[in-house]
């Protein structure tokens, strides 16, 4: 039974609120940035949308979008509103999903780059569903993890400096990329000492992609040898092919050893000599604005932080 007091209160929001599909609406295009793309995601026309926008602005007296020449930005007021709003809906669709679904659901969608994912997510699953029992992961690999659009991430891992729009981002570890090969290899060929003897190997590489991979050029500058005659064995597309050219004896690569340690430990790769790189950018986990952090979300971070150890 609904009392006085519920009444007025029910009116209120309805007085402040005048329409929700405004607001549903205003989400859309504040997190995809776009008018077009969110009238497509919600199934109307962009004139639909224009029209819930300008209705919520004259409403609340104040502009939420600048129309730029090559897109829009949100307002400070329009950040406000959006800060919020993607939160609200966020917790709102998540007890949704729980409700529908079942409590027992705990699946987490993690987004990692392709090499992440198959060098060091796949070879330690075992050890996530001990550190993390009833978890169920669902891997979203990217060749390159761009803007967060997707609302159905809750977890993503980045390699850059930490400083991301679109999400609350938190250090996960630093990086180290040296050479590494087989041991085939290294039988075949014997021990390569110098620069000079390792710009003079089968070397393997793989090309430099948007979130700042490191060739085998950039890799030499950094040892302070500039434009090095270099003998490549393979140029691959993707880092992944260039690592399993590795592992079947067929030359070196450079050996990001976060995503190798399951491989130098368990002895199918080693490092062929002393010489290091220590990159500026690290790895970081982003969680976009808006998404819930859950115990298992947490859970889930805290293993990926684990070094990995082969039992013997």
């Amino acid at each position: 039974m609904k009392t006085k007091e519920t009444v007025g209160k029910y009116k209120g929001y309805r007085r402040i609120i005048p329409s929700m599909t405004a607001l549903l609406q205003f989400e859309a295009v504040a997190r995809l940035r776009s008018f077009t793309q969110a009238a497509s995601e919600l199934g109307v026309t962009q004139a639909a949308v224009s029209k819930q926008i300008k209705l919520l602005e004259d409403n609340i007296c104040a502009q939420l979008f600048y129309r730029e020449h090559r897109g829009i930005r949100l307002s400070h007021e329009g950040q406000r509103l959006f800060d919020v709003i993607s939160g609200s809906m966020q917790k709102i669709a998540t007890v949704y999903d729980g409700i529908r679904e079942g409590e027992a659901a705990q699946e987490i969608v993690l987004t990692t780059t392709a090499a992440f994912s198959q060098l060091r997510i796949m070879p330690r699953l075992t050890q996530l569903h001990v550190s993390v029992p009833g978890v169920q992961l669902r891997l979203a690999t990217q060749l390159f993890v761009g803007e967060l659009r997707n609302r159905d991430v809750d977890v993503v891992v980045r390699y850059g400096n930490g400083v991301w729009e679109d999400g609350r981002s938190e250090f996960l570890f630093n990086e180290e990329v040296f050479p590494v090969c087989a041991p085939l290899w290294l039988d075949r060929r014997g021990p390569v000492i110098t620069l000079d003897e390792l710009a003079e190997a089968d070397l393997l590489d793989a090309e430099v992609t948007k979130e700042g991979w490191m060739t085998w050029q950039g890799w030499f500058k950094e040892q302070g040898v500039v434009s090095p005659k270099l003998h490549y064995s393979l140029r691959c597309n993707l880092y992944t092919d260039t690592i399993q050219a590795a592992l079947h004896g067929h030359g070196v690569a450079l050996g990001w050893g976060r995503l190798l340690d399951y491989f130098l430990d368990s002895g199918q790769l080693v490092r062929l000599t002393t010489f290091v790189v220590k990159p500026r950018d690290a790895y970081y986990i982003v969680v976009p604005h808006g998404r819930i952090e859950t115990a298992s979300t947490r859970a889930l971070i805290e293993w990926l932080r684990e070094p990995f150890a082969v039992e013997k």
